[in-house]
């Protein structure tokens, strides 16, 4: 059984290689080019995507006024987000390297890069850098909290979860005590991939 858990979860990081070589055929298609992590559009592109900006108040109006209303609340939960990017970058610091698990690089999750879209208007910026930002906090936060379950306790739940983090798969099946008993200590220290993929970057 856990040999073929383990097929599906290289057939999957198989997929997700294939999909980001796909995403990346999009840059032939939509004209632009990736320099030293910069976005370079054609010149004609940027100019046909600025004369079609609409301004920030028809944008505004084509949503419900009740929608609009809601502009506060949204904004209100940036302070907590910014207090947990804080936090899980303080506690990754100076918790990782005590139980020797690789960090996560933030700039993998918290990719800024939307809000420049020059065929966008000035709220249609802010709301994505609200956005990119708020879901790229959430990524990297989850990140280091599996990477954390895997430390502490790598057990699996009893119920089928919606999604899974990256870490599951290394995790023990709900209910097996002989295999969490046998192996906790080499399962908790199972990062060689993330080394591997450190590795391969570099």
């Amino acid at each position: 059984m856990d040999n073929r858990i383990e097929e599906i979860a290289a057939q999957i990081k198989i997929l997700e290689d294939e999909l980001m070589l796909e995403l990346r055929k999009k840059q032939d298609e939509f004209f632009y080019t990736l320099e030293d992590k910069k976005v370079k559009f054609q010149e004609n592109v940027i100019k046909e995507g600025r004369s079609k900006i609409i301004s920030s108040i028809r944008y505004l109006s084509s949503f419900p006024v009740l929608a609009v209303f809601t502009i506060p609340f949204i904004w209100s939960m940036m302070l907590p987000a910014l207090l947990v990017d804080i936090f899980v970058t303080i506690y990754q610091s100076v918790c990782f390297p005590i139980y020797k698990i690789p960090k996560v690089k933030r700039s993998d999750y918290v990719i800024m890069d939307r809000y420049n879209l020059f065929y966008l208007d000035r709220v249609e910026k802010i709301n994505c850098w609200y956005c990119e930002y708020f879901n790229g906090v959430i990524a990297y936060t989850r990140e280091i909290a599996a990477r954390t379950e895997q430390f502490w306790c790598p057990i699996k739940h009893s119920r089928t979860q919606k999604e899974m983090h990256s870490r599951y798969e290394k995790f023990f099946d709900f209910g097996d005590y002989a295999s969490y008993r046998r192996e906790l200590e080499k399962r908790r220290a199972d990062f060689k991939d993330l080394e591997e993929q450190t590795t391969e970057v570099i």
